[in-house]
């Protein structure tokens, strides 16, 4: 009797907290959520090109493009359609697939992206849209609008002739998948690619009314994504075809002119990336933190790696493996609890899975997140 009397004692003040398990820093603590997959529609060959962003009331939105007869991009595909699920329980659980543009054969949206406006907490996501029956190979650049957490989304609003020259009617132009940014004066501001003439930003000083194109081009840069320092300067980080590693772009005079450096410890395999503030001193965090997502290969899309920069992007932690496996694009997003989400593509395109996971995780046990005083 008394052995079993100390057994429930022993069980009782485990159960309690009086004994710390041990936290699980491997990838085998993750859990991956497949949104869309190969298979799971059997009237779609493919999903594509993955984009996430957190909406003002905490759920998350993932992206994509739905591709129906085949896995081509935009020049090829007939039947291309842009669409959703949302979890509102940061990615815990998902909705059914909801569309948010659904085109007739012969014309096709993709290569979505978002931008969260904090003040008006609208949503505007943008795709790239082409019709192959009457205009084929001209690009034009569409954004809708949610007012309601993405619940609903507005009629495609045409932003091509605000936002692009005259002269790149028959360009190989395109809005860069995944997230723009608002900057701290309310500003928001994205990347748009143009083979022939490089990468510009664009954006909106009255919260999406209006859009403003940036005559300054900057290269080397094909998809890219843009982000505000702490001290007001814009950081571009670049994908370069065949470089083997990205490229970072700075400008101090609000993009007017830029310096550009190679960054040699960002391996890549020439694919789409993700970086994204995490915490700043200016909200109250104890860090300064920058979060930078890719496949961290030079010739192979495999590797997802989550890193941290403390001193704004100037150096990088060696990072975390998410998936060692094949993978692709990538978008991240901070969650509601704090936690870093990452929408990604897959074992060579046949998944697109979110994960999320703790900073303490990322960074095994040496930087914990701790919630600013600030709302």
């Amino acid at each position: 009797m008394e052995r079993i009397f100390l057994i429930l004692i022993s069980t009782f003040i485990f159960s309690c907290g009086g004994t710390k398990q041990k936290t699980d820093y491997s990838d085998d603590a993750l859990v991956f959520h497949d949104l869309f997959n190969t298979g799971m529609n059997h009237d779609v060959a493919c999903y594509r090109i993955p984009a996430i962003v957190t909406a003002p009331n905490g759920d998350l939105i993932a992206a994509i493009d739905e591709r129906v007869p085949d896995c081509g991009d935009l020049r090829t595909n007939r039947n291309a359609n842009i669409i959703v699920r949302r979890s509102a329980n940061n990615g815990k659980t998902w909705s059914a697939i909801e569309t948010v543009v659904d085109l007739p054969e012969g014309q096709s949206a993709s290569d979505p992206s978002m931008i969260v406006d904090s003040e008006t907490d609208a949503i505007f996501m943008f795709y790239n849209f082409m019709n192959l029956d009457t205009e084929k190979d001209i690009y034009y650049l569409h954004v809708v609008k949610s007012i309601d957490n993405g619940k609903t989304w507005s009629e495609p609003e045409d932003i091509t002739a605000q936002i692009t020259k005259p002269e790149w009617h028959k360009d190989f132009k395109f809005i860069t998948s995944g997230r723009g940014i608002q900057t701290r004066s309310g500003k928001l501001l994205h990347t748009m690619a143009n083979l022939n003439s490089g990468l510009h930003l664009f954006g909106s000083e009255d919260h999406g009314k209006t859009w403003f194109f940036m005559d300054t081009p900057i290269q080397p840069a094909d998809e890219s994504k843009v982000i505000e320092l702490a001290d007001g300067t814009l950081m571009i980080n670049a994908r370069v075809n065949g470089a083997g590693m990205r490229y970072v772009h700075r400008s101090n005079d609000d993009g007017k002119t830029w310096t550009t450096n190679p960054a040699p410890e960002l391996k890549d395999p020439s694919c789409n990336a993700s970086i994204l503030r995490y915490t700043s001193t200016a909200d109250g965090h104890d860090k300064n933190r920058l979060l930078f997502s890719n496949a961290n290969s030079e010739k192979d899309r495999v590797n997802l790696t989550v890193r941290v920069s403390y001193d704004e992007g100037k150096t990088w932690t060696e990072g975390k493996t998410v998936y060692a496996g094949p993978s692709a694009y990538s978008d991240l997003t901070i969650l509601e609890n704090g936690d870093i989400g990452v929408f990604f593509e897959k074992d060579d395109y046949t998944k697109n899975s979110f994960v999320s996971f703790s900073l303490d995780w990322l960074t095994d046990g040496k930087d914990v997140y701790k919630k600013s005083g600030k709302k």
